[in-house]
């Protein structure tokens, strides 16, 4: 074993585990800014009737741009702030981990938006979305706060539980992807950004 490699390794692990704290204060902002996108989008939806697959699809991954570019701003800021690095080792392990689910999401749905004629039910990606965002969440839960694992299982398990309850027919009312979407992405990246503010702000108060 490269005696090299061994210790570049080791400094990471020692960097990220220094971090954590860190990576739970800039978590919150940017589970706040999630959400509250996730939640608007899920409104614009249903207000303005987006029911086809490519109407749909525009508006989500219009959104996942605007959340991701957003959470890149943020996550700067919080480096700039402590005066870090913004590109680290332990961000580029945190970016491997993540990157293949996510970027597995974003090739299903160009998969689904692009043929022409195929009206799919929009529920699909919404669903096989929120799987395989979960699945990223749960990898970076290696190298974050364990919090990140637990927020990851709840898409992974409510997705699955979805995914049975769609083969019942729970989920046939109008606007129910919309409101799927929404209610991962809207109320419990809000829910679990709000956690994680008031209980750093607990954390630093006492």
């Amino acid at each position: 074993m490269n005696p090299n490699w061994a210790e570049e390794n080791l400094q990471t692990i020692r960097t990220l585990m220094e971090r954590s704290a860190l990576y739970r204060r800039a978590l919150a902002p940017i589970m706040l800014l999630a959400g509250a996108l996730g939640v608007a989008a899920a409104v614009i939806g249903v207000a303005f009737h987006f029911e086809s697959l490519r109407t749909f699809e525009s508006l989500w991954l219009g959104t996942a741009v605007v959340a991701v570019t957003g959470a890149f701003l943020i996550a700067r800021q919080q480096a700039l702030k402590a005066r870090e690095p913004f590109w680290s080792p332990p961000t580029r392990r945190v970016t491997q981990a993540i990157l293949p689910p996510l970027l597995a999401g974003l090739c299903l749905g160009f998969w689904v938006f692009f043929p022409d004629g195929m009206d799919r039910f929009s529920l699909v990606p919404a669903m096989l979305w929120t799987l395989l965002y979960g699945c990223a969440l749960h990898s970076a839960g290696f190298f974050m706060p364990r919090g990140i694992k637990v927020f990851g299982w709840l898409f992974i398990a409510g997705t699955c539980l979805l995914l049975f309850g769609h083969s019942l027919g729970w989920l046939n009312f109008p606007h129910s992807a919309h409101c799927l979407m929404g209610f991962f992405f809207g109320v419990l990246h809000l829910a679990y950004g709000a956690y994680l503010f008031l209980t750093e702000k607990g954390k630093n108060a006492a």
